[in-house]
């Protein structure tokens, strides 16, 4: 099997990755932003779908609230399955996952 790291190519169709022309320095940065990207996303759909859950238990909620709220959560876990594929070609380009702290430990 071919290494999309060593080579760029992109394994899943293989064609060239669009972040394998990129610096290692720039890959790492844009590595490191992606990271914190995906943490937030997550963080974000936990609360909607946290809120989804409590609502869907309280029967004073409407049909079409639970409904806009499963939307909202759906609409929202396709968007970070997009920013996860983003992530791992970033990675893929650069080889490894770099360290990143949590933000809060910074």
């Amino acid at each position: 099997m071919k290494d999309a790291s060593l080579s760029g190519a992109d394994e899943t169709n293989g064609r060239q990755s669009r972040y394998s022309s990129m610096l290692k320095s720039d890959l790492k940065a844009l590595a490191i932003s992606a990271i914190r990207e995906h943490r937030r996303l997550l963080a974000a759909d936990q609360a909607v779908y946290d809120e989804w859950a409590h609502a869907s238990d309280d029967p004073s909620i409407s049909g079409s609230v639970l409904q806009a709220l499963q939307n909202e959560y759906i609409s929202r876990q396709k968007k970070s399955e997009n920013q996860q594929e983003e992530l791992s070609e970033i990675l893929d380009a650069l080889g490894y996952v770099p360290d990143v702290p949590l933000e809060n430990d910074e």
